[in-house]
């Protein structure tokens, strides 16, 4: 089969597209053919040896696929060849095929477009683990979301709406302010041309935010640590910006704020059961029009690497998706 290898930690331009083995079904494992397979930010840091994880070389990116099941191993009694299927792999996911461990694969209706559904899983699950899990946000509260026309800051924009929030979008342009705003913002701060924390203050009346969903780092971080209310919690989600903050601890302390860490795999990893809760409420909520997957632009898989330029430049609108 095709896949993309990174065999040494570099450049996402050093990635290739060849060929390789295909994989085999073990013991409590299902290999599902790729249909779709979701382009991530974290991808990028994993193949140059930035992320928290560092994987045995080679290997292949991609933690999310949709596709259909071709091979059952032994022990799976619930999964079947043929069945069309979610895929949470860790790594794998850039290829033709990959194996899954079926504890981490969910069977999805027919309505639901493979490329939408592998668009699923990363943004979305980590928006609703983060929201749920982690801030506990309550209805009535208020939310900043940094980054909010990307993948996961628009699945956090729409999963705060249908808990009952008020939704302060920021993005970097006004066509990405329109998008975040289509999908549920009920106000948009566009951060290229506005003070993100002057705006914030005055959209609250000088309360701050109960929760902010961060996924930029550097300079929108530093913002959004000085634009929360009291009792508020400031989620670490990512740093696309490519900026890890440094955080003056004494403003939490002053302010009587958390600072909540949100790190997805760990919680796929911690909590299976909760994991599989949120993907089934999730995928209900997707059947019901409740949420979508906004996909910005498919490229072929031999195209990764433009892929994961574009979501690096952060000029992506939603969701990147490979088809093999």
């Amino acid at each position: 089969m095709k896949a993309i290898v990174c065999h040494e930690f570099s450049a996402v331009s050093d990635l290739v597209y060849e060929d390789i083995a295909d994989p085999i079904a073990k013991p409590g494992e299902v290999v599902v053919d790729v249909a779709a397979a979701g382009v991530n930010f974290p991808d990028s840091l994993l193949v140059q040896g930035l992320y928290q994880l560092k994987p045995e070389l080679p290997f292949i990116p991609g933690s999310e696929v949709a596709g259909t099941i071709s091979a059952v191993g032994e022990g799976v009694p619930h999964l079947k060849v043929g069945m069309k299927v979610i895929g949470v792999c860790r790594l794998g996911g850039y290829a033709e095929k990959v194996s899954v461990p079926a504890m981490q694969v969910m069977p999805i209706p027919d309505s639901i477009p493979l490329d939408e559904a592998a668009g699923l899983v990363t943004a979305h699950a980590t928006a609703h683990h983060a929201l749920k899990q982690r801030a506990q946000l309550k209805a009535g509260e208020t939310l900043l979301v940094t980054g909010a026309a990307g993948g996961t800051g628009l699945a956090a924009v729409q999963i705060a709406k249908l808990m009952g929030a008020t939704v302060i979008a920021a993005c970097s342009s006004d066509e990405k302010c329109e998008l975040a705003k289509q999908n549920g913002a009920d106000m948009c701060i566009n951060y290229s041309n506005q003070d993100l924390k002057d705006a914030v203050k005055a959209l609250t009346n000088n309360k701050g935010v109960d929760v902010a969903y961060e996924c930029v780092g550097g300079d929108i971080f530093h913002a959004c640590s000085r634009s929360m209310a009291w009792a508020g919690r400031l989620l670490v989600i990512g740093f696309a910006g490519g900026e890890i903050p440094k955080f003056p601890v004494n403003l939490a302390l002053v302010k009587g704020y958390s600072v909540v860490g949100v790190f997805w795999g760990s919680f796929v990893a911690h909590q299976g059961q909760e994991f599989m809760e949120n993907m089934k409420e999730l995928i209900t909520w997707y059947t019901q029009g409740k949420v979508k997957v906004h996909i910005d632009e498919a490229f072929a898989l031999a195209n990764a690497v433009d892929a994961l330029d574009k979501v690096t430049s952060r000029a992506v609108k939603g969701k990147v998706v490979l088809k093999p």
